[in-house]
């Protein structure tokens, strides 16, 4: 049975159409999902020296942990460290923007915050930032996925979503957990 060439073009172009038609709807979908949705890969370039990580003003001992910018944005800064977490618990307001930023000082490291669409990894010499909005309250765990040494299993952080009436920093902006305010 011989089949000829112009049969043979038409099923490759029906095809390239079928396939031209798959890569819209994709490319699409994304694009829908970084406008409409607000998700995008991460694409914050920033850098943080590893060496003097702990004496530069962001990454600073006093400045880790969760507080409350004096233009009212809640920031929690974060180092990752084999294997552990600098602060391992921060507290956060459920329904309001909140941005999460890590660096680290030694390896790969990688957080998702279970439950939450925060997924981001964490490399030497820079900068990772994250915004969201926590939308339920309650202790979520933030582990580290990406192996990072032996520890790696033992690398877990709390994320501590507080409703908006339970979020009341001190005089300074900033709030840890297990810190009680008086009502």
């Amino acid at each position: 049975m011989a089949i000829d060439e112009g049969a043979i073009l038409k099923s490759e172009l029906r095809w390239a159409m079928v396939v031209g038609g798959i890569v819209l709807v994709i490319l699409s979908a994304i694009l829908f999902a970084a406008l409409s949705m607000h998700i995008n890969p991460p694409s914050n370039r920033e850098f943080a020296d590893p060496k003097t990580l702990h004496t530069s003003d962001e990454f600073t001992e006093a400045n880790l942990g969760t507080r409350v910018e004096p233009d009212g944005k809640v920031v929690a800064r974060i180092i990752a460290t084999q294997f552990n977490f600098v602060p391992d618990c921060i507290v956060v307001p459920a329904g309001r923007d909140v941005t999460l930023r890590f660096t680290t000082p030694d390896v790969i490291h990688g957080i998702l915050v279970a439950g939450t669409n925060v997924n981001t990894m964490i490399v030497p010499g820079y900068v990772a930032q994250v915004h969201t909005r926590f939308t339920r309250t309650g202790d979520l765990m933030m582990p580290c996925h990406e192996y990072c040494g032996l520890g790696h299993s033992q690398m877990i952080a709390t994320v501590r979503v507080v409703p908006p009436g339970a979020f009341r920093p001190a005089a300074d902006g900033r709030i840890a957990c297990g810190e009680r305010r008086p009502a």
